[in-house]
Parts: C-alpha cells; structure tokens; sequence
C-alpha cells in the first residue's frame, strides 16, 4: 500500500513516514498545499494523511481540489483543531475520518488500514480469496490453513492484489505501489516477485492475464 502524507511540520512528517513504514506500507512525505494537491491528483495512492494548516494551500483546499479531481482513495485528515465544525467541515468535503493531534501511531495506523479495506469492499481485517487468508493487522498469510513465509516486498505485492481481487493489474501498477517514488525502480522485479509467491501457495492462485498482468480471483 502506498501513501501520502502531507504535513508541513518536517519532523511529525518524517515520524509518520516511519512508522507507516515499519507497518509494511510505502509512504512519501509532502510539506505544502501545492505540492500535496499535484501528487495527490497525479500518482496513485492507497490513502492520503492530510494536515489541514499547510502552507501555500490549505488542507480544507487541497481535499475539495482532490475530490474535484475524481480521486476516490481514502483521506484521513490531521489537525491539532478539534471544533466540531471543523470536523464536520472536513468529512463533508470528502475525508474519510478525522484524527485530532496528538495522537498515537497505532491508532493512525488501525484507521488507515480500516479505510483501506472498505474503500477495497473488505470490511474484516482478514480478506480471504481463492484458498489465501491476509492479517491485515499482523501481516500473516495462510494458505489453505498453512502458514506462508513472505518477504517483505513478496507480501507487498499479494497485499495489493488480495485489496484488488478480480481486477488485472499492471506490473507497473504494482511497481507503483510496493516502490517509493525516489527507488530504482524495475518492472521486470515484479515478475520475479510473482514467481516466488506463487512456488509458496501454488502456481494456480495467481494468474497472467497476457499482455495486462496479474489477477487473483475473488473465489
């Protein structure tokens, strides 16, 4: 999963980097208005953290331009405002949720993975497809009642597809998604990844649709 967080404050930012990291997420870091609302609109992303007082553009601003730009991905906004008009300020311009500062790293993160979920029509933190059970919480998988061991990026890759079932997804697509944007990145890593996941839990479950990617059924 792949995310933005816009907050101008550098060293909240790069602390929420971090932690998003060390849960297995790629996360990139964005410190003003401007610059948020042009990645936002113009890279995929999984989620958005959006701080409300940012510089050149503020937040309430940035998320109407998100919206406006049809992008559907979930945005949980910060803010070290708590008025209630402001939260409902916020939610009715198109945030998922609300998180007031201070707040704890778990707490952000058990939210974005909620939203993640849903917003990928999986409301259990367990999503199950064609014989595969994903922990989001703890990043387990099992397959057919058997434990998997993964990598790293070997879970990135069926983290993704298991949030996009039935739906054929690009190498590059995934290569956007398990990769930071500043990464040496290579699409032809991506098939070697595929290789060793599938020699894990069976060559069947993932499949090559010719000439578009990869594909996990639903059932």
């Amino acid at each position: 999963m792949k995310i933005l967080v816009v907050e101008d404050e550098i060293t909240l930012g790069e602390q929420i980097v971090s932690g998003l990291e060390q849960s297995g997420w790629v996360a990139e870091l964005s410190c003003d208005g401007i610059d948020a609302l042009y990645r936002a609109t113009s890279e995929p992303w999984d989620a958005v953290v959006l701080d409300l007082g940012l510089p050149k553009l503020d937040g309430l601003t940035v998320l109407k331009g998100i919206r406006d730009e049809n992008v559907s991905c979930p945005v949980i906004i910060l803010s070290a405002r708590n008025e209630l008009t402001q939260r409902v300020e916020g939610l009715n311009a198109g945030a998922d949720d609300y998180l007031t500062k201070p707040f704890q790293m778990v707490e952000l993160v058990a939210r974005l993975r909620a939203q993640i979920r849903r917003s990928s029509g999986n409301a259990s933190p367990v999503i199950q497809a064609n014989g595969i059970s994903l922990d989001t919480r703890t990043s387990k998988v099992l397959y057919q009642g058997q434990a998997v061991d993964l990598t790293a990026l070997e879970f990135k890759v069926l983290s993704y597809m298991m949030h996009n079932t039935d739906k054929v997804i690009s190498r590059s697509e995934l290569v956007e998604h398990i990769y930071k944007q500043d990464f040496d990145r290579d699409s032809n890593t991506i098939e070697v990844f595929i290789g060793r996941i599938r020699r894990k839990i069976g060559s069947d479950v993932i499949k090559t649709v010719r000439g578009l990617g990869y594909k996990i059924n639903a059932d």
